[in-house]
């Protein structure tokens, strides 16, 4: 099977996503959710407990030049909180393993399936006292996903020494994981 058929494979069913960039309504307000560091969503003090809930609030979700995150509608925006990554990376596919044609798919806790690539970014930032690195990939709506441990993991593993530095090959570009020592 072809690259371009595999892809299709792993990204067909996703749901079409709202037009977010064709809505600017004025801000409604500050409505009480909070996305925990861990994906848990929140609202006035309670876990969301019904994904598809979930699924359609961050299918509504961007984040703005403000840097604050906002659920919109054609006619509401309201601002939300997030502590640490509006979603998370929880696992991933390497399809045509190995050479240059390896392409590398990510699915997000609320189903989402990012290729990596030059469209969908990854970067690894560091926690300043410890150096635990922060990988995270950037999405649509400038929002951004945190990649989960054993995923980061699994990519570290999968990963070729260039330059000095620990790369991982997705959709021919190279990302950096982190130096060598």
């Amino acid at each position: 099977m072809n690259a371009l058929k595999l892809i299709e494979q792993h990204l067909k069913g996703q749901p079409l996503k709202p037009p977010l960039h064709l809505w600017n309504p004025d801000l409604s307000g500050v409505i009480d959710i909070i996305i925990r560091s861990n994906g848990d969503w929140i609202h006035e003090g309670s876990k969301i407990q019904r994904l598809p809930l979930v699924k359609l609030f961050a299918s509504i979700m961007r984040r703005e030049d403000d840097q604050h995150f906002y659920l919109v509608t054609p006619v509401e925006k309201w601002q939300i909180q997030v502590e640490e990554a509006p979603l998370q990376i929880i696992d991933m596919d390497i399809l045509n393993r190995g050479g240059d044609k390896q392409q590398i798919v990510f699915t997000s806790n609320v189903d989402d399936k990012i290729l990596l690539g030059k469209d969908h970014i990854l970067s690894v930032a560091h926690k300043a006292v410890t150096q635990e690195p922060i990988p995270t990939i950037d999405l649509d709506n400038n929002l951004f996903a945190k990649i989960n441990r054993p995923v980061f993991y699994r990519l570290v593993d999968r990963a070729v020494e260039k330059d000095h530095k620990l790369c991982i090959l997705s959709d021919g570009c190279w990302f950096e994981l982190g130096e060598l020592e």
